[in-house]
């Protein structure tokens, strides 16, 4: 039956109010999202500490006369304390060894031994790397007023970077204030989160998703994150015991190495070389190249008991998440990128193997 023009002008009518609500919709979700959007990575970083660190508020909870709120501010203030101390001697480190290295250049006792003439004849970079180390070891005031102009542009971006790492910093404070919060409430947080997940997949599965979410956020938290910031504490104790320069930027070099799946002997073993090359094999070198060693192996005995209990989630998933994290949202992003990847791969995977069966497989399993 063909359509009356009282019915085209019905439909036509209701058709303009789906699309008038759907876009009054939008912009209200576009809005909030604008008005939310500078806080994203804060609040999401905040959810993967809380979600990280529930069930240790949970054992802390019972000893403490079952008071969420002193469980969540002992742990913040634990944790922050764990953070900013290797911080300190870290960047304390790193700016005493900038500012020996400075006056060292500045008293001309910093010598540079002349090239070999075999360097020259090293093919594409010999003569160009011979002509620039020979003005090194005879003029090195010379070489560096001539070089320092072209060093401004990376420098203020090395700047940049050192301001942004500060930022994390402090962002990563922030976030875990904010994740004391939200443990001291985790119950209903939980509750909502099972609510939030049935809603979008249905009362069966929901729980499942908010449960398979929980389970890889700790998992990468624990087993990627949290043994790179381990490895990264045992490794850098020994750079800066040792009086290694720069031991601060080289500890965090480790720490990105970790979370990008990486082994830290990268940075350990040749560290340890400079040691015994500069001040011969002593009790103490050998005593700090055995424990360096060791520090930078930590995380394959740590990896087992950690990742074990999680979810499993291939190495270039996470090695993606934290390039990609920090590309986009600096190195808060290196830590949320993984996570936030890791959720997505298993949720993805598990759309995958959750098909209905098919009513010819129904029919044979019947038969």
């Amino acid at each position: 039956m063909l359509p009356t023009p009282l019915n085209e002008k019905v439909l036509s009518r209701g058709l303009l109010d789906v699309l008038i609500r759907a876009g009054l919709i939008a912009v209200l979700v576009i809005s909030c999202f604008q008005i939310f959007r500078p806080f994203l990575d804060l609040m999401l970083w905040s959810v993967i500490l809380a979600i990280t660190l529930y069930p240790l508020h949970g054992m802390l909870k019972g000893k403490l006369g079952n008071s969420d709120a002193r469980a969540a501010t002992l742990i913040v203030v634990i944790a922050v304390g764990i953070l900013l101390v290797p911080v300190y001697l870290l960047g304390d480190s790193m700016a005493e060894s900038i500012q020996q290295t400075i006056a060292v250049i500045k008293s001309g006792g910093l010598h540079i031994p002349a090239p070999a003439d075999s360097v020259a004849n090293w093919p594409l970079v010999g003569k160009s790397l011979h002509a620039f180390w020979l003005q090194a070891s005879t003029d090195l005031t010379g070489l560096l007023q001539s070089v320092v102009p072209h060093l401004k542009g990376p420098s203020l971006s090395l700047l940049g970077k050192l301001a942004g790492a500060s930022v994390g910093l402090l962002m990563f404070i922030f976030a875990l204030f904010i994740a004391g919060i939200v443990m001291a409430y985790g119950d209903k947080g939980s509750h909502s989160a099972v609510l939030i997940a049935s809603r979008i997949s249905g009362p069966e599965r929901g729980p499942q998703l908010a449960e398979l979410c929980t389970a890889t956020i700790r998992a990468v938290a624990q087993g990627v994150v949290g043994i790179a910031f381990i490895q990264m504490l045992l490794v850098g104790a020994g750079f800066v015991v040792m009086g290694i320069p720069g031991a601060g930027l080289l500890a965090l070099g480790v720490l990105l190495l970790g979370i990008m799946q990486l082994p830290a002997t990268l940075i350990t073993i040749p560290v340890i070389g400079f040691v015994f090359a500069t001040e011969g094999a002593t009790a103490a070198t050998i005593a700090f190249g055995i424990y360096t060693f060791v520090a930078g192996m930590v995380d394959n005995v740590l990896k087992p008991l950690l990742l074990g209990r999680g979810v499993a989630v291939p190495m270039p998933v996470i090695l993606i998440g934290a390039l990609g994290g920090m590309i986009a949202s600096g190195i808060i992003g290196l830590f949320i990128g993984p996570v936030m990847l890791a959720v997505a791969y298993q949720l993805f995977w598990q759309w995958i193997n959750d098909q209905p069966a098919t009513p010819a497989a129904s029919d044979t399993s019947q038969g």
